[in-house]
């Protein structure tokens, strides 16, 4: 039998590829869903077949990558079935590790599939405006970004549309087709569906409450007014829709009781949240600067120290004054659990407590501290890190890369010429370019890599567990195709460059002395020419 031509093969491996790929997107929809419940018997069954599935995939059209992740989850799996289906956070956190990996499969340079064939594998986005060419528009914008995205016509195209594959969100005006029919319509779309899909609602004109109240029934879960911008909406988008994004929750229990302390770590943890527990309350503030959580669990009589002293303690640190602190004890009396919140707290539980109470309220009080926390430390243009938390990450990534012997990079992007291009072009331009840097950049990236807005046009990228010439290599890769990007305008369409600086901790070096150095490496950059990734010392 005759070989197949380069470009028979080459289109077997898409095929092969896209089976695999598709299977692994169906395993990260299971675990999304499991997030946002206890996790039962069941649940962790229906993730095993799907992972048996995607080993079988894998072996039989041989893609290595996955074959490696599929038996890796398997493993993972197969000791949480060893302790009778009891989670513990080693388990989340390795699951979680995994998946994020998973996540990642197939968008890497160099893997058979392109960004722009991926955006094909993925469930599409519906679009339903009243004004189509804007729809069409936006759609071809997002698209660029990787997201497949179908502007439809009229409420028959969008019941056809269903008909055939349920999409991974429905961005939909309000006044669709007619007054008030957008609403009516998604909610029918919705009726039946065991897992209820993303829906972001439009309207061109400030709506009133009874609208906002209508899209909330309706199960909207954005209300977006105005202008529709397509990076803005990539953000929100992404962020209802992609597994990838999930990072468990993580709790610190605090309680001189180990017993309690255990307790309360199993029943967190049956619900896939990550805890680490303390009976020393005096450890309390090196535990936290390690761990991080996103919520503290505190007992509030310890030998040594109150559970009102220690908040009184930790509130002090201006990184944990919007960590929430629920006291857990056995105390009765409301005068004295009124004057233990007045010190710190910021919910008071009762022991006993029926397990469901206590799940519900640590991951609604970590959910909106969570949401609190991105407005704290991100940039409002590009929904990036902002400066100051992009230097705490550095230094964060930089301790733990010295404690576990691992690599780390730290660059700093500078777009060329914009100062040209603002004045040329006005600053509505300058913002886009922008915005659709910081897009380019979490698209081509790793979910695990920090990215900045250092200030104006200058952009930071923290990369753990990477060696310089890895993190030259993606740079650089970036930056080419950056370059490809085009901006309509008059009299010409607009085209920009980036110049970057790239360093690797060294031995003695901190945070501090590798922003500098990579600084000194973006200004090289730019006086030998622009448009260039360099290294540093």
């Amino acid at each position: 039998m005759p070989e197949p031509h380069d470009s028979s093969r080459e289109q077997l491996k898409q095929h092969f590829a896209q089976r695999v790929i598709h299977q692994a997107h169906h395993i990260l929809e299971i675990w999304q869903r499991l997030q946002h419940r206890e996790w039962a018997a069941q649940d962790l069954a229906e993730l095993n077949d799907a992972n048996v599935r995607l080993q079988r995939f894998a072996e039989r059209f041989e893609q290595v990558e996955h074959v490696g992740l599929s038996r890796s989850i398997a493993e993972a799996l197969l000791t949480i079935e060893i302790n009778s289906g009891r989670l513990n956070s080693h388990s989340i956190n390795e699951l979680n590790r995994l998946m994020h990996r998973l996540s990642r499969t197939g968008l890497r340079q160099g893997e058979p599939l392109s960004p722009t064939s991926l955006s094909t594998l993925r469930k599409p986005v519906y679009i339903m405006l009243q004004d189509f060419e804007r729809a069409d528009r936006l759609a071809r914008q997002l698209e660029f970004f990787g997201l497949c995205a179908l502007p439809l016509r009229s409420a028959r195209a969008f019941n056809q549309a269903m008909a055939e594959r349920h999409p991974a969100a429905i961005v939909i005006d309000v006044d669709f087709s007619a007054p008030g029919a957008g609403l009516v319509l998604a909610a029918q779309a919705q009726e039946g569906l065991e897992q209820k899909l993303p829906l972001l609602f439009f309207s061109l004109l400030e709506s009133d409450t009874p609208t906002r109240l209508a899209a909330v029934r309706a199960g909207g879960r954005e209300f977006l007014t105005g202008t529709l911008e397509a990076s803005s909406l990539l953000e929100k988008i992404e962020v209802l829709t992609s597994a990838a994004q999930y990072e468990p929750y993580k709790v610190l229990v605090i309680d001189d009781s180990r017993a309690q302390a255990m307790f309360t770590e199993r029943l967190l943890n049956s619900a896939g949240i990550v805890t680490r527990t303390l009976t020393d309350p005096i450890q309390a503030m090196g535990e936290l600067a390690d761990f991080q959580p996103d919520l503290i669990v505190l007992d509030m009589y310890m030998p040594g120290c109150t559970g009102p002293e220690l908040a009184k303690v930790i509130r002090h640190n201006d990184r944990y004054v919007s960590v929430p602190i629920i006291y857990l004890s056995a105390e009765g009396d409301l005068d004295k659990q009124l004057d233990a919140m007045s010190e710190g707290g910021d919910d008071f539980l009762t022991k006993p407590i029926r397990s469901r109470h206590l799940i519900t309220t640590v991951r609604n009080r970590a959910a909106r501290a969570r949401h609190l926390k991105s407005r704290m430390v991100r940039d409002s243009l590009t929904g990036l890190y902002n400066h100051t938390h992009i230097l705490q990450l550095l230094e964060d990534c930089s301790f733990r890369a010295r404690r576990e012997s691992k690599p780390l990079c730290f660059a700093m992007l500078d777009i060329d010429h914009f100062k040209r291009v603002n004045d040329t072009h006005g600053h509505p331009m300058g913002d886009r370019v922008i915005k659709s840097l910081a897009l380019f950049l979490k698209q081509r990236l790793r979910k695990t890599d920090f990215i900045g807005r250092y200030g104006g046009e200058e952009f930071a990228i923290v990369m753990p567990d990477t060696h310089l010439n890895a993190a030259v290599a993606v740079l650089d890769e970036i930056r080419q195709r950056f370059a490809e990007i085009h901006y309509p305008a008059q009299p010409h369409d607009l085209f920009c460059t980036f110049s970057a600086g790239v360093v690797q901790l060294h031995e003695g070096n901190d945070g501090l002395s590798m922003a500098t150095y990579a600084d000194e490496a973006l200004y090289r950059a730019k006086r030998a020419g622009r448009n260039q990734v360099l290294s540093g010392e």
